[in-house]
């Protein structure tokens, strides 16, 4: 038997260690996850309260089509409905779209670094990856992307805020560079962490729909809404691709209590103002840190602080870890990224960090 020839160079996803096996494996009270941008403070109360009603229809197939949440997004969004595609997290969002649009000798254009799926699925799709580095201050460089389109390009992955840098783009740069975009070069605005941009009133692509048919708009429910437990996520798509993201995307992709979370999640705005408001005050916190320590870092409009450590990030998280915090490594050497947690686990890392960063390694 014979793999697909297309992931000889890939590597399965390796996720972290659950909590349960670091506690263990450092005899410690208490463990903290700070390195998968979850939301620290979970989720919406009225949220837990409704799965725990929705548990009595477990033996039935959800609805295929996930019919009440789109009619709940088209009343929140001011879209349409056949503008929608419904997934099992924005991974699953993503496979769907590399599946259905990309064909061997087609071209993607990322910035790097960016969120890695991207990458993952295009190469698995048999096109090329055309990467863009970020400029000093983290962020995408547009005129980049632009400069690296060819004939063969067929979507243009950004990521804003992006992951894992942080960093934003404005709404009126974006509305710029897709004007200068050939119409048939499919544009994706991965909007995963919009609910925590608060340097722009208008911190989302939605408006742009209108303009540009060769945009795309996706968002999920797994950071700022907290349910990344229940993989659920979807798009605002270019009408005419519906077709084919559909004959994609398995029939009951997203489960019956994901689809009922979502929907109440989203009745919920209350919830996501106060943990935006929190992780605005945290991050201060740490960018105060930062400072205070000469340490180089991106201004993250996002759940996440990303800084150059200046040593090798790979053992200080090992370190971290043996005390009980698990954070990020990996993403670009010597580097961390740190999700905002609670006020009082924020304060702890810091001072639990802060001599090792001034350790010899």
């Amino acid at each position: 038997m014979r793999e697909k020839t297309t992931l000889a160079s890939l590597s399965p996803y390796v996720p972290g260690k659950p909590l349960a096996e670091v506690q263990q494996a450092f005899d410690l009270a208490k463990v903290v996850k700070l390195a998968s941008n979850e939301n620290p403070f979970g989720s919406s109360k009225k949220v837990q309260a409704a799965l725990k009603e929705a548990l009595g229809d477990l033996e039935y197939y959800p609805d295929g089509g996930a019919k009440a949440l789109k009619t709940k997004l088209v009343e929140f969004l001011g879209v349409k409905e056949n503008q929608l595609l419904i997934g099992a997290g924005l991974d699953d969002v993503i496979q769907i779209i590399s599946r259905s649009l990309l064909n061997p000798g087609d071209e993607i254009i990322v910035a790097d670094p960016t969120f890695s799926q991207y990458e993952l699925h295009g190469v698995i799709e048999g096109a090329e990856v055309v990467k863009v580095p970020v400029d000093s201050q983290g962020l995408m460089d547009l005129a980049g992307m632009l400069a690296a389109i060819t004939d063969q390009t067929k979507i243009i992955w950004l990521c804003n805020p992006n992951n894992p840098t942080g960093t934003y783009i404005p709404q009126r740069e974006i509305a710029s560079f897709i004007a200068k975009v050939p119409s048939d070069v499919l544009v994706i605005s991965d909007e995963a962490y919009q609910e925590y941009v608060t340097c722009e009133a208008e911190s989302t692509s939605l408006p742009l729909l209108g303009t540009y048919a060769n945009l795309l708009v996706m968002r999920t429910f797994s950071k700022a809404y907290g349910l990344a437990g229940l993989r659920i996520g979807y798009a605002v798509i270019p009408e005419q691709l519906g077709r084919a993201f559909e004959i994609v995307r398995p029939p009951f992709n997203t489960s019956s209590l994901a689809q009922r979370g979502a929907i109440v999640a989203l009745e919920d705005q209350s919830f996501i103002a106060q943990t935006v408001a929190v992780n605005r005050l945290e991050m201060a916190k740490w960018e105060t840190f930062m400072a205070a320590h000469g340490l180089t870092y991106y201004t993250s409009q996002a759940n996440f602080i990303f800084f150059d450590t200046q040593k090798d990030s790979h053992l200080l998280a090992q370190k971290l870890m043996a005390t009980g915090f698990i954070v990020r490594a990996g993403l670009r050497p010597g580097w961390l990224r740190i999700t905002v947690g609670h006020e009082e686990d924020n304060q702890q890392l810091r001072q639990t960090l802060a001599p090792l960063l001034a350790s010899e390694q």
